[in-house]
C-alpha cells in the first residue's frame, strides 16, 4: 500500500518537515505545495507518518 500525503490535512505554506527525514529521498515538494511521495523510492519505513505533526500521511 503506498503512502500518500492527504491534500486537505496538510498546510502547504512552508517546507515539508519530512523531507530531509525520509531515508531514501521519495518526498519531493515544489515549492510549498502538496509533498509528494514517490512510491518507487518509498520503503514504507513509517518515518514521515511520526514526524508530519497534521498527520496528513496515510
Amino acid at each position: 500500500m503506498a503512502l500518500k500525503v492527504s491534500p486537505h490535512l496538510c498546510p502547504q505554506n512552508h517546507r515539508c518537515p519530512m523531507i530531509p527525514h525520509c531515508p531514501v529521498g521519495a518526498i519531493s515538494q515544489n515549492g510549498f505545495g502538496l509533498p509528494v511521495i514517490d512510491d518507487e523510492k518509498c520503503i514504507e519505513c513509517g518515518k514521515c507518518k511520526r514526524i508530519c505533526g497534521m498527520r496528513a500521511v496515510h
